[in-house]
């Protein structure tokens, strides 16, 4: 079967999932898999200019998509405002207490670019993963439950992340995305980094990170998304720097878009960008080529001719 690879209530009670249960219910769930669509693989992708903004207008002939370094045909291009399903992942833990007020305001900034249709589901991250239990429409109640949000308690990312991921499987639309507000410190998950990236390489959904930083690192803290050729090197990063690069790493793979946010403006500029890019996304869709294996890694890359523009789409997909 041929599979599309690159697709991607009262809310102040929220429910507490600790790690044991977590990885008990993932045992439970089914893998992650794509929506098929006979003899085509879509991917969704986001274009952006220098300073972050998403890019509209383009045609097929500004684009040539690879699978696995070979170049494929592209038979359909379609750029819609569809609605769409978001987690929203917001870091309370101890290590936000300073980022906590803007951190709050940009996912109030995010919900602000909604469509009536859009519906979300808020994760929070602490001690233990929380979750609330369905998807909703009412971003008013939404706003109210993350304003009541206390910080406090060690820092699960990875594991709130990984139930994101899982939840996402409850979505209605088609497009998913997760959206995560963190400064990426990790001291509490029982997931391991390659877990987590295994299943967000599975799994049929975009995640957007905007990393918050309130200058100790000394990151870079503009609000134009982050590529792989803006790593540092050489050596590796330093405890402090490794969180922050697996969100970088999560968002490059999946087709998302990742900032770094120093203050409240940068934050809800960021929050605006990202809104944006959900809005304004592009799927390209070609014929599978013979996938072999089942479960063989394919490698996926776009171009694109036109002048000045960065791609942001999904890395790859294995085969069903």
């Amino acid at each position: 079967m041929l599979v599309p690879v690159l697709r991607v209530g009262c809310l102040a009670c929220l429910f507490l999932y600790g790690a044991a249960e977590l990885r008990a219910q993932a045992q439970k769930t089914p893998p992650a898999t794509f929506r098929t669509s006979t003899q085509m693989v879509l991917i969704p992708l986001t274009v952006t200019d220098q300073n972050g903004r998403a890019v509209e207008g383009l045609q097929a002939k500004d684009f040539a998509v690879f699978d696995n370094s070979v170049a494929q045909p592209i038979v359909s291009l379609t750029s819609e405002d569809l609605p769409f399903s978001a987690g929203l992942v917001l870091d309370i833990s101890g290590s936000m207490r300073l980022s906590m007020d803007a951190t709050k305001d940009a996912a109030r900034t995010f919900l602000e670019t909604a469509n009536p249709d859009d519906e979300f589901l808020l994760l929070t991250v602490s001690t233990l993963p929380a979750a609330t239990p369905e998807f909703t429409t009412e971003t008013v109640a939404l706003e109210d439950s993350i304003g009541a949000a206390r910080p406090g308690g060690l820092t699960a990312l990875i594991d709130t992340v990984y139930l994101g991921l899982n939840q996402m499987r409850k979505a209605s639309h088609g497009q998913r995305a997760l959206v995560i507000l963190s400064d990426g410190i990790d001291n509490h998950s029982q997931y391991s980094r390659n877990e987590l990236l295994r299943l967000a390489l599975e799994a049929d959904v975009q995640i957007y990170t905007v990393i918050m930083d309130n200058g100790a690192r000394g990151a870079q803290t503009n609000t134009v998304p982050f590529r792989p050729v803006m790593i540092r090197k050489p050596g590796d990063p330093g405890p402090e720097q490794q969180g922050p690069k697996l969100l970088e790493e999560l968002a490059d793979k999946t087709g998302g878009l990742s900032f770094h946010a120093r203050n409240d403006a940068q934050a809800k500029d960021a929050m605006m960008k990202a809104g944006r890019a959900l809005r304004t996304q592009y799927v390209i869709g070609y014929r599978m080529p013979d996938s072999g294996a089942p479960g063989k890694w394919h490698q996926v890359r776009v171009k694109s001719t036109a002048a000045k523009v960065h791609i942001h789409a999904r890395s790859g997909y294995y085969a069903p």
